[in-house]
């Protein structure tokens, strides 16, 4: 077996209170069931969106993912002083002038919009490249004639025809890190080198109903009337969560360049500020009505040499509460011998790296060396990682 790096796993247990964090399309708590336990979940969609913004925050360095790309160049285009018709003609034909099928959208009415294209499929791409696309329109200015109507058998051809897709192939660090699925584009698609799971919790939950009036002020100051201006019921839940991402870091050290020696420093950077963001982050979804912002009790982190590991197998019997209530303690405690059985059955030499960092659990055998602080056990983890890059 190979022994050089090769996955970066963290693994999170992190408890949170009453909050509705990723809703499906019926405003409710999503939940799964697993062991024959209904346990709420929270999406990987939903908190690789959270990771995704709180890590370009912190880098400096967006992306941007729209089928609205035309307007996002118009914009551009009127910050340069351009008429603002013209402006809309110029991004409906950057929209339109790329390998992607696109459409022109319609209004309320159902009405089609002169010069609003939307793309098919989403375009993602780095937030400067749209400068660049400002750029091929504002060239080739004269020819921007047509305009985009909705309406005929027959649509209009860009006058930027072939000359979009090469932008559309740019990409920077959140879109190595992620990858990018764009199929209509040749060789515009990234192999993302970063795997999240569903966060769910360690033990079985419940959801709760929550019901709300909203007062009329108007109605309260005069009290002429009963009743509220508006009643409805919200659903929560509340658990101790199990959270598990992987970074595959040969993909990512692939993705970012074919020199080693420039991809390794990008890697290393990419791969911290993923793993302080995965752990600082949070999904947005009713926080103005319950702030849930809590932090992880106990983050682990491995590196390996064979394969990505999720120890969520441990809480496939759903973890009961202690004596004096909660989930946190014997989640850790669960963790931890999951950590050292699948090791052990697995064999030795695998693991090249493993540490923690926690609240308050000091005698954990299993899951390496303890560290003090978030921030030394992602550099630690980092350094193990990436002091060579990995074949």
């Amino acid at each position: 077996m190979d022994p050089r790096p090769r996955f970066l796993d963290i693994h999170i247990i992190q408890p949170v209170p009453y909050a509705n964090l990723n809703r499906d399309d019926t405003n409710s708590v999503k939940t799964m069931l697993y062991g024959d336990a209904l346990r709420t979940r929270v999406s990987s969609q939903s908190w690789k969106r959270a990771v995704r913004e709180h890590f370009q925050n912190e880098l400096g360095d967006n992306a941007l993912r729209t089928r609205r790309i035309g307007e996002r160049v118009a914009e551009v285009l009127r910050g340069r002083g351009w008429d603002q018709a013209l402006a809309e003609r110029a991004g409906a034909h950057v929209a339109a002038g790329s390998s992607i099928k696109w459409e022109v959208a319609k209004g309320k009415d159902k009405q089609p919009i002169t010069n609003k294209v939307l793309t098919n499929a989403l375009v993602y791409l780095p937030e400067d490249a749209v400068a660049e696309l400002a750029d091929i329109a504002e060239a080739h200015k004269e020819s921007l004639t047509a305009d985009f109507t909705g309406k005929g058998k027959q649509k209009p051809e860009s006058a930027l025809k072939g000359k979009i897709d090469r932008v559309l192939l740019r990409r920077n660090g959140v879109i190595n890190l992620f990858g990018r699925m764009l199929a209509e584009v040749d060789q515009a698609g990234v192999d993302g080198a970063v795997q999240v799971a569903h966060a769910f919790t360690t033990h079985a939950t419940e959801v709760e109903l929550d019901y709300f009036a909203a007062v009329d002020d108007v109605t309260a100051a005069r009290d002429d009337e009963t009743g509220s201006g508006h009643m409805g019921t919200a659903e929560f839940s509340t658990g101790t969560l199990y959270r598990f991402a992987t970074i595959d870091l040969q993909e990512l050290t692939k993705n970012l360049s074919d020199d080693n020696g420039t991809a390794l420093g990008a890697a290393r950077e990419l791969a911290g500020q993923f793993l302080l963001s995965f752990i600082e982050s949070l999904p947005q979804a009713k926080k103005n009505s319950t702030a849930p912002h809590s932090l992880p009790h106990l983050v682990h982190v491995a590196v390996r040499s064979d394969r990505p590991l999720s120890f969520a197998a441990a809480f496939e019997e759903p973890v009961r509460s202690a004596e004096q209530g909660g989930y946190v303690a014997r989640s850790v405690e669960g963790l931890d011998a999951y950590s050292k059985a699948a090791n052990t059955l697995l064999g030795p030499g695998r693991v090249l790296h493993a540490a923690h960092a926690s609240l308050q659990f000091d005698k954990l055998e299993h899951l390496g060396e303890r560290q003090s602080s978030f921030a030394a056990l992602v550099t630690a983890a980092v350094d193990a990682a990436l002091t060579e890059a990995p074949q």
